[in-house]
């Protein structure tokens, strides 16, 4: 299995998305935009060309009143795959008042402030970045990582309760600092952290490293490698295939 090297003084700083081929507008539809590395955005709203690059505009999925304009990404245009047309789905139908007070009620602060923060792409980018530059990691590797825990999903919680972008179990979120893992910059800082101490084990070993990810230390240290668990098998594969497919994509296009 082709490794690429993933720990670099310098960290690249790329951009985690697509180009997106030329398509006649249709209103009230998103794109879905699938990479050539296997990533996929269904918020994309416009685009403009800029010589080999484009433009790629995306639906404010927050409600602080940004400029819908600014949140964009500048992306080279040669890593698209395919482009699909995804109408708006049916609005939900409403719910009972005393049912969603009763709700927000169970569900605590934790919950009410996951649902009041939303990143948009550019900014959990930018996470990813500011964190990789802090362990030394390469964003392209937490941004694979990230894309197989929750596919960037901030409330994502797991069957096992693992929570947030880099999905952190309760008493691991608690070691590493992290107060509330659904807030988006503590759950990136406090994933990277853990790889970084991952890394640091398995001397930079990026298969083992994300293997204890998954697993668990003890895991691997009990094989003497990647446990032979289908799943954990699965997961590395998964992620150092997106990794090595963002690095291709990258000096393809340069």
């Amino acid at each position: 299995m082709h490794l690429t090297p993933l720990r670099q003084t310098r960290v690249l700083r790329t951009a985690i998305a697509a180009a997106l081929l030329a398509l006649a507008p249709f209103a009230h539809a998103a794109e879905r935009i699938t990479l050539k590395n296997g990533s996929t955005f269904d918020n994309c709203v416009r685009h403009i060309a800029d010589g080999t690059n484009l433009r790629l505009f995306f639906r404010a999925e927050s409600a602080r009143g940004d400029d819908p304009d600014a949140n964009y990404l500048d992306v080279p245009a040669a890593s698209v795959a395919s482009v699909e047309i995804v109408p708006d789905p049916p609005a939900p139908l409403s719910s009972p008042p005393s049912l969603l007070s009763s709700r927000s009620a169970a569900e605590g602060p934790a919950s009410s402030l996951a649902a009041s923060i939303t990143p948009t792409i550019a900014e959990i980018h930018q996470l990813l970045t500011t964190s990789g530059a802090a362990h030394h990691i390469d964003v392209d590797l937490l941004a694979s990582l990230m894309h197989a825990e929750s596919a960037g999903n901030v409330k994502a919680v797991s069957r096992t309760g693992a929570r947030g972008l880099m999905q952190l179990m309760p008493g691991t979120a608690a070691q590493l600092g992290v107060k509330d893992a659904f807030v988006p910059g503590q759950n990136v800082e406090g994933g990277t952290k853990y790889l970084d101490e991952l890394l640091t084990r398995y001397h930079d070993d990026i298969a083992l490293a994300l293997a204890a990810y998954n697993a668990g230390p003890g895991a691997v240290d009990r094989y003497h490698g990647v446990p032979p668990f289908r799943e954990t098998r699965a997961y590395v594969s998964r992620i150092i295939r997106e990794f090595n497919a963002r690095k291709s994509t990258l000096v393809a296009a340069k």
